[in-house]
């Protein structure tokens, strides 16, 4: 690491450029390929896949995406001259603008069940050529601004469908801006230098930049969700910001320490540098464990999210000593490098020996630990028992509401009530009944017109069915389908349990080759298969955190304390997720609208990036507690010098990731807000109950045990330190300095040895 970031350092233009063509080339080629995200969540294996399979023979050319025009007349009905004089000249213009398909009118024999039984409503579908991502936003806005011109005279018209969503949303780039912004506002404060805020949010660009794009270019080969991009950017700023932050914040410690701007740099380099590459790839390591499940859906999402943490690694340790190089001592603030030149000036001793000409020398203006933390840290000290049990309630209560946890998936019910998707989704449930915003379909494959007939005929009659149709399909395909319309909402419990109805009492006993499918019992089995692999997913990520811990710090007790401080985040974290978006708890507040169920795929995103990330402070925190530990053996003293040094820095960095993760709650995406709001939660909680409270005060209380390995595993495992120059099987006690003439051992100053990995970040 040392001879890589010198080299960095050293040939600092050279390193600059190469990052920039590697930006702007896989971006021209992105310019010319393009990317194809889709959103495909079903699962090998499961009913609602083999009907989709068979529904795509049916229909082979209905691969564009659907948007609704639903209109309600206050007066009168839908099918008044005045009305219809409205609609079906729009209807006539949309069905001609290039792009669309088709235009099904409820005016025409094809749509003539498109109006509701009461007269006042009905709807259009209008079917793109393309998947709603492709669909270019003009065309998108101008079927809206055209289906607009209708409204008045006591005549509502909405548009929904996956179509309006792309297009109504906020621009792409929005969320990732508002969290720039904030964490440019957070870097400020904390170092004082418009250069040194810059640092942290170039690097993370790169490597965010490059990793988007691509994963642009890999979509074009295999199948990636749309949210997936959301997801890397996502990861990609939080952990790339924090990364530089750690570095930038442990080369400005050695400049106030006198060191010269090359020797500073390597040294930050080669500590938290080795912790970043640690963190890394402990990050990557949990994002891995999702494809323990076996969900293809989540598969894209390991792709773009490693990406961007893997990048953003990278130019931690090659780009970032680059720009250190380009800017000298200028990333310290004015204020301190006025103090470097007076002590200059005055002859002080240089900390690090004779100094260039860029830095005085004389550890001017090096700062302290914070009053603050160091008051904190005694605090906990004294009382341990009671700042941990305080600490365990208030994640026990926020906790709680996970056990009502219920996974699905959200719709456009879900949006704010200001949006059209919203009103148009009441519009429909209003003139049609709930549940024919999710309809179900049977699909069945080789049957007689008239056991298809009879099978409508016992869907029809089941409780919970509202209707049950055969639909035409076309001839040839030896597939027929059932359209099943429940008389509950798509999310409500009791449209799950008639999906399994439908399977077992209504498929099954007819023994007919068939099944039940839609999108709503797609999002079923998605939630069942989620949920039945979940354990073996947990016990990876937590298995392989708790090996990595193991070896870089020779414990039992750290890893198993880490691993159950892990779980009680994720368990508070996801209460939090329930109460707003479950419950209902201020969703409206964050632009969210209804409550509903939280969407299938969240909990092994959001574990995933959990654990990657708690074990980062988790890393940072403990490695600075086991380097005063093995310095002088002593519990007490350890977990204190631990929480003083490394509180401030663990605080600021979990700030930049709060204001990056919340930004994303206004992203305009459902699934991207629920991952960001649950993010944001879940560092707050870790950084500032877990790490800075209850981690400390369970060690204090541990004593000892904190440290303790079976001497057969110490002989087994591989020898390895995040800590540069360490020896990982030292034994407690063994680095304590030899008194000096005239000093006591305690009189040492705290700041005097060197410096190790990212637990060394003090400030």
């Amino acid at each position: 690491m040392e001879s890589l970031a010198r080299w960095c350092y050293r040939h600092r233009l050279v390193v600059l450029v190469l990052w920039v063509v590697a930006l702007l080339g896989p971006g021209v080629l992105s310019s010319m390929k393009g990317s194809d995200y889709t959103n495909d969540f079903s699962l090998p294996d499961t009913d609602s896949r083999r009907a989709y399979d068979l529904m795509v023979s049916a229909f082979p050319h209905a691969s564009g995406d659907p948007t609704t025009i639903v209109w309600r007349t206050d007066e009168g009905s839908a099918r008044d001259p005045g009305v219809r004089g409205k609609l079906e000249p729009v209807l006539t213009e949309i069905a001609g603008m290039k792009g669309v398909g088709r235009v099904v009118s409820p005016y025409t024999p094809a749509g003539a069940d498109a109006i509701s039984a009461d007269g006042r409503s009905a709807y259009a579908t209008v079917v793109f050529t393309e998947r709603a991502e492709q669909v270019p936003k003009e065309l998108v806005e101008a079927v809206m601004e055209r289906a607009g011109d209708a409204r008045g005279d006591g005549l509502r018209v909405e548009l929904g469908g996956q179509p309006i969503v792309h297009a109504a949303g906020p621009p792409g780039g929005t969320a990732e801006l508002v969290g720039i912004v904030a964490a440019a506002i957070v870097l400020f404060l904390a170092f004082g230098s418009l250069f040194a805020m810059l640092l942290p949010l170039v690097t993370a660009l790169f490597g965010v930049g490059i990793g988007l794009i691509l994963t642009g270019l890999i979509s074009n080969g295999t199948e990636l969700a749309t949210v997936a991009p959301l997801i890397g950017s996502l990861v990609g700023l939080g952990v790339g910001i924090d990364y530089a932050l750690f570095i930038v914040t442990r080369h400005r410690r050695g400049l106030l320490n006198g060191r010269s701007p090359e020797e500073s740099a390597v040294t930050a380099l080669n500590t938290s540098g080795r912790a970043v590459l640690f963190a890394g790839a402990t990050v990557c390591i949990a994002l891995a464990g999702m494809l323990v499940t076996g969900i293809g859906f989540l598969n894209g999402i390991v792709i773009a999210a490693s990406l961007t943490v893997v990048l953003s690694v990278l130019a931690a340790v090659t780009l970032l000593p680059a720009l250190l190089g380009l800017l000298g001592i200028r990333v310290l603030s004015r204020k301190q490098r006025r103090a470097l030149r007076d002590t200059a000036a005055a002859g002080a001793p240089s900390a690090s020996g004779p100094v260039g000409k860029e830095t005085p020398s004389g550890p001017a203006g090096a700062e302290a630990p914070s009053g603050t933390a160091a008051r904190w840290s005694t605090f906990v000290e004294r009382r341990p028992r009671a700042v941990g049990a305080v600490a365990l309630l208030v994640m026990a209560v926020l906790a709680l509401p996970v056990l009502s946890l219920r996974l699905g998936a959200t719709d456009h019910g879900n949006h704010h009530e200001s949006t059209t998707t919203r009103k148009a989704y009441d519009l429909l449930a209003d003139g049609f009944g709930p549940g024919f915003n999710g309809p179900l379909q049977i699909v069945v494959e080789g049957a007689a017109p008239a056991e298809v007939t009879a099978l409508a005929e016992r869907a029809k009659a089941m409780k919970g069915v509202v209707r049950a149709e055969v639909v035409p399909v076309p001839p040839g395909t030896g597939v027929s389908v059932i359209a099943v319309v429940p008389a509950t909402a798509p999310q409500d419990v009791a449209t799950y349990r008639l999906i399994d109805d439908l399977r077992s009492d209504v498929v099954a006993p007819s023994g007919l080759t068939g099944h039940v499918g839609g999108v709503t019992a797609v999002f079923k089995d998605f939630a069942e298969i989620t949920t039945d692999r979940l354990p073996y997913f947990v016990v990876t990520v937590v298995g392989l955190g708790c090996l990595l811990l193991l070896i870089a710090f020779r414990s039992l007790g750290v890893p198993l304390l880490a691993a159950v401080m892990n779980l009680i985040a994720a368990a508070a974290s996801f209460g939090v997720l329930v109460a707003v978006f479950q419950w209902g708890w201020g969703s409206e507040l964050i632009g969210f609208g209804k409550e509903g169920p939280i969407s299938a795929f969240l909990p092994a995103i959001m574990l995933s990036l959990l654990f990657g990330l708690s074990m980062d402070y988790q890393v940072f925190l403990v490695s600075r507690m086991h380097e005063e530990w093995v310095r002088t053996g002593d519990n007490a003293r350890a977990v204190r010098t631990g929480l003083t040094e490394t509180s401030r820095v663990i605080n600021s960095a979990a700030l930049i990731m709060i204001c990056v993760f919340a930004a994303f709650v206004f992203s305009g995406d459902t699934e991207a807000a629920m991952v960001g709001a649950g993010l944001a939660a879940a560092v707050a909680l870790d950084a500032f109950v877990l790490r800075t409270a209850l981690v400390p005060a369970a060690m204090h209380l541990l004593g000892r045990a904190n440290w303790w390995l079976p001497g057969f595993l110490d002989r087994i495992l591989p020898h390895f330190s995040v800590e540069p120059g360490a020896d990982p099987g030292e034994k407690p006690g063994s680095r304590v300095p030899q008194p000096r003439p005239g000093k006591k051992d305690d009189d040492a100053p705290a700041g005097a040895e060197p410096m190790t990995a990212a637990g060394a970040e003090r400030h």
